[in-house]
């Protein structure tokens, strides 16, 4: 079978891997359709992800697949299910990174482990595998793990109705971001590039600036003059949040999602008029995901927004996706596994 391995910082091969083997409380997937994510994918392959990695390592962690065999402890999974989160499990001298850039790959029966009194630690990173509902296109799936994520730091943050949200970036994160904030019932600004303002203008949004606006501080302050509730940073570089926070109201939240720096983010409180809080506890994909759906039924999140649904990109032609990527084409690619 075919997989997509990081084979060295840099290196991004469609190698041949074992075929997975499955336990008894696991379900072998055909993977069908995956997403890319400029932002972990990027910066595992440049050897910039904030967690150790080890070479070579099977790529993706936004891939769907359907069940094809269970194991025999398996009872809440079945042959034909589509499932979330599905990825290659690694082999000798190969690790992944979820792995979901494969042709096959695994997903667990945590509900089963869990009732069976298995120790949590065998289970609980594998909650990310949830059954999609058969409604759900598989096209659309992948972006589930995107908008899970999204929707449950979103909400942690205390977006909701009538909050004023602040939004840095206009990536497929950022993106991510303001629908959930608009289909929460917030007030919603974007700060982020011009050439991705048209996309982002497809939603209701209040406001949309240049983050290159060297007047941006005064422009919010003289048009939100009352101030922001939340402020996310959906790309991980504190410049532009420093020169706005002068606009946040008192005991605001700020949230840090993206990594582009990390390691040396350089927040200036001083440069607010009030005290803020910054929150720092992440996300948990599994209590967004039945929101999550739901809103996909009824229509408030439509995956074409973020990638061309109509012409996905063969799994062989990745490093092309990525390229584009790099190139701030796109938000992200579907990928077909």
């Amino acid at each position: 079978m075919k997989a997509a391995v990081v084979t060295k910082i840099g290196a991004l091969e469609v190698l041949d891997v074992p075929m997975p083997e499955i336990g008894p409380y696991d379900a072998l997937c055909a993977l069908c359709y995956g997403a890319t994510c400029a932002g972990t994918d990027i910066h595992l392959m440049g050897g910039k992800h904030p967690f150790p990695v080890s070479f070579p390592t099977v790529l993706g962690h936004e891939s769907v697949g359907r069940v094809v065999e269970v194991g025999d402890r398996v009872k809440n999974l079945h042959v034909g299910d589509l499932v979330s989160r599905v990825g290659y499990p690694g082999a000798a001298g190969l690790a992944s990174n979820w792995g979901g850039f494969a042709e096959y790959g695994v997903a667990r029966d945590h509900w089963q482990m869990k009732k069976d009194g298995v120790d949590p630690a065998l289970w609980n990173r594998s909650r990310v595998n949830q059954i999609i509902h058969p409604s759900i296109d598989e096209k659309t799936a992948p972006m589930i793990i995107t908008w899970r994520e999204t929707l449950s730091y979103s909400k942690r943050l205390g977006v909701g109705s009538g909050k004023k949200v602040l939004l840095i970036g206009s990536g497929g994160n950022a993106l991510s971001f303001a629908a959930h904030a608009c289909n929460l019932g917030a007030e919603v600004v974007v700060v982020g590039s011009l050439s991705k303002e048209e996309t982002f203008r497809k939603l209701p949004l209040c406001g949309y600036y240049n983050y290159k606006d060297e007047s941006l501080p005064e422009a919010l302050q003289a048009e939100f003059g009352n101030g922001f509730d939340v402020l996310i940073d959906g790309v991980g570089g504190a410049d532009v949040v420093n020169r706005v926070l002068g606009v946040l109201r008192r005991d605001a939240v700020v949230g840090v999602y993206g990594w582009n720096n990390r390691a040396a983010y350089g927040l200036n409180p001083f440069q607010a008029a009030h005290s803020f809080r910054v929150y720092t506890d992440g996300y948990d994909e599994e209590e967004a995901n039945a929101e999550v759906q739901a809103m996909i039924l009824r229509g408030q999140l439509d995956a074409s927004l973020w990638y061309d649904m109509e012409r996905p990109v063969p799994l062989e032609e990745l490093g092309r996706a990525y390229d584009s990527l790099r190139r701030h084409e796109a938000f992200k690619y579907l990928i077909a596994l």
